[in-house]
């Protein structure tokens, strides 16, 4: 179906953080999948542990234990301090999850119409409960009736939130991104999830903090939320936790560990052998080859650079991030910088019109991040002054 605009280009290999096309141009790629291959490119470790599953055994179903998902479910628990895990294949069915259990959890405490508060400028996925949760009104248009039981406020904002718990007493979580990606690479104030932690143990509301982009190191901490010393009650991911490979996950602690039971949420492919075993050394190469750190480092060293080269330039608002999300917000809709940077044999990416967003693998060098900043620089520059 006629769902993407895809760029004019097809790529058949890539190593590390470069890509091939069929006519064998190099590319720099600087988005990573949009933030999926955290590893670079056929990072040679997972592409055994795949061969290796796949000629053991691919799929079961979880009518049976998977002894995979069981390994990897325990490595999450132990990284974030959270207590179990639900397999899905996505981050949009990690963020249904999520949503599911906030509702289950709110009709147990005898609410009839459970609330769930959601920010502006948000992204959560695209199925009908996660698109409705996005604050995007492109995603949404067209698919009306949205679904009910939602509650919209400003993103970094708490005086909002305080009134919705005076005025709602339907409430029964928030979900939050700890960095928003798609709505502009927002990073909110230092104690914004400190705040929120409170205020959901002051009226008994589940904490969701969606953490498919922002988590697996990404953030220069294993999870975005670690920045902050709180634990969340729920917590999703995707993206960069199998290096490419389907897999999404719904994390919870606390009450929301022991909200669903059997039956009230499943998933056929959800944590197979194959997806969990590309996870699982995922995450063995994160910590073993300590690029969690690295995307800290990288990230500062990547925007310190960027601010020294646009510095002045007028037409560029604001540089801001966190570990390897990098957004470079302008003053214009900004779009076709994408298809000039490919021209250039460097991917980057465009986001809420106005923003830059760079996702650049853990595993790349400084010399890379040189060549990518550099070059990004240059073309915002050449774009400004047309």
């Amino acid at each position: 179906m006629n769902t993407y605009s895809q760029l004019p280009v097809t790529f058949v290999k890539g190593e590390g953080v470069w890509l091939w096309d069929e006519q064998g141009e190099r590319y720099l790629d600087a988005l990573s999948g949009i933030a999926v291959c955290g590893l670079g490119h056929c990072h040679p470790r997972v592409a055994k542990a795949l061969c290796e599953q796949a000629g053991t055994l691919i799929h079961t179903s979880n009518l049976y234990h998977i002894g995979r998902q069981e390994q990897l479910a325990a490595r999450l628990v132990e990284l974030s301090g959270m207590r179990n895990a639900f397999f899905c294949n996505s981050g949009a069915e990690a963020n249904e999850t999520a949503i599911k259990l906030a509702r289950l959890y709110g009709h147990n405490k005898g609410i009839a119409l459970p609330t769930i508060i959601v920010m502006e400028n948000s992204f959560h996925g695209r199925t009908m409960a996660t698109l409705t949760a996005s604050g995007n009104r492109k995603v949404q248009a067209g698919f009306e009736p949205l679904l009910n039981g939602f509650v919209r406020v400003p993103y970094n904002n708490m005086e909002a939130l305080t009134q919705v718990a005076i005025n709602n007493k339907n409430v029964v979580a928030v979900l939050v991104e700890p960095f928003q990606g798609e709505g502009g690479v927002n990073i909110p104030q230092a104690h914004y999830l400190q705040e929120l932690r409170g205020l959901c143990d002051q009226y008994n509301w589940l904490l969701m903090l969606d953490e498919v982009q922002s988590g697996i190191g990404r953030s220069g901490k294993w999870f975005a939320y670690q920045h902050s010393d709180i634990v969340p009650d729920v917590m999703t991911l995707a993206k960069g936790l199998g290096s490419g490979v389907a897999i999404g996950a719904c994390l919870a602690n606390g009450v929301a560990a022991e909200t669903l039971k059997p039956g009230n949420h499943a998933s056929t492919f959800g944590g197979n052998p194959l997806a969990c075993a590309a996870a699982i050394e995922t995450l063995a190469v994160l910590e073993e080859e300590n690029l969690i750190d690295h995307a800290l480092q990288l990230g500062d060293f990547m925007r310190d650079r960027l601010k020294v080269q646009l510095e002045g330039v007028s037409g560029v608002v604001q540089i801001r991030g966190q570990g390897l999300i990098i957004g470079i917000e302008l003053s214009v809709p900004c779009a076709e910088l994408v298809k000039r940077a490919l021209a250039k044999k460097l991917l980057i990416n465009v986001t809420s019109d106005k923003v830059v967003r760079l996702l650049p693998a853990l595993i790349m060098q400084q010399d890379e991040a040189i060549q990518v900043v550099d070059a990004t620089c240059l073309l915002i520059k050449e774009f400004l002054n047309n």
